[in-house]
Parts: C-alpha cells; sequence; structure tokens
C-alpha cells in the first residue's frame, strides 16, 4: 500500500498544484476585472491592483507548472506581505483579521516552492525537450604499440 502512495504522490502534489493556483488566479481575476462577486479594483491602486496582478499572473503560472517554483516564492511573499500588513494588525490571529485565505496561500505556495511542481507541469515538459541525447556507446581506444 506504501509504494502505491509514494508512486501516486507526484500526481497529489500536481493536482494540489493546479487548484492552488486555479483558486489564486480567481482572486486576481476578481479584483482586476470586478467578476465572482468582487469590486474591481483602481487601475495602479496601491497594494490592491498590484496583489491581483501577483495573484492571476501567478497564479496561472502555478496552475500551469510553468516557472512554478519562482511564482509559488513571489505568491508566497505576497500573500506573507498581505498578512503582515494588511490583516495582522487588526488582530493576531486569522479567524479575527479575516487573514484566512492570505496564511493558507502563503504556506501553501510555500510548500510548493520546497516540493517543486509534480507531476503534469508544464516545466517537466520543457525541461525534458532536448535534454536526451541518445545513449553512446564509446569504442574503447585503439591501442597503439
Amino acid at each position: 500500500m506504501s509504494t502505491r502512495i509514494n508512486q501516486a504522490q507526484p500526481y497529489a502534489l500536481g493536482l494540489f498544484r493546479m487548484v492552488i493556483g486555479l483558486l489564486f488566479a480567481c482572486h486576481g481575476a476578481a479584483t482586476l476585472f470586478g467578476v465572482l462577486g468582487k469590486e474591481q479594483a483602481e487601475a495602479g491602486a496601491w497594494p490592491g491592483w498590484y496583489a491581483a496582478v501577483i495573484q492571476l499572473v501567478g497564479g496561472c503560472l502555478v496552475l500551469l507548472g510553468l516557472g512554478t517554483r519562482i511564482a509559488a516564492l513571489v505568491a508566497s511573499g505576497s500573500m506573507a506581505y498581505a498578512y503582515f500588513n494588511v490583516h495582522q494588525p487588526e488582530g493576531l490571529f486569522p479567524m479575527e483579521n479575516g487573514g484566512e485565505a492570505a496564511a493558507i496561500f502563503c504556506w501553501a505556495f510555500l510548500l510548493i516552492v520546497f516540493n517543486g511542481p509534480g507531476a503534469l507541469a508544464l516545466d517537466r515538459l520543457i525541461g525534458s525537450r532536448g535534454t536526451r541525447e541518445p545513449e553512446r556507446r564509446e569504442r574503447p581506444a585503439a591501442v597503439t604499440a
């Protein structure tokens, strides 16, 4: 049983990455375009509009598994900033200050940074192209006397 779970781990991590990326991108789209029940942020307004751009772009990159670790690191950092500068002044704990999503996204993206994109990532597809050389059998060097 344990080996089956271990074999499924890259796929579970890949699905985790895709779900987190999709949810994060939806937050960004909602703020940038005023959809999904959210008000549209004023273009260029700090920090909301910039956070929404990071959410949309970073979420899409993580969803696709493209530049995953860097995108996840930026996304994690943006959520840490959101938690400590926007939510935490309102109360110590996430339940008090409305920062649950920021805290969860921050740690989820940090997990992706350290564990990689898992299976089904474009990083792996692109990374494997052109790097596999056909195996060459070297002939033994000619012995000269």
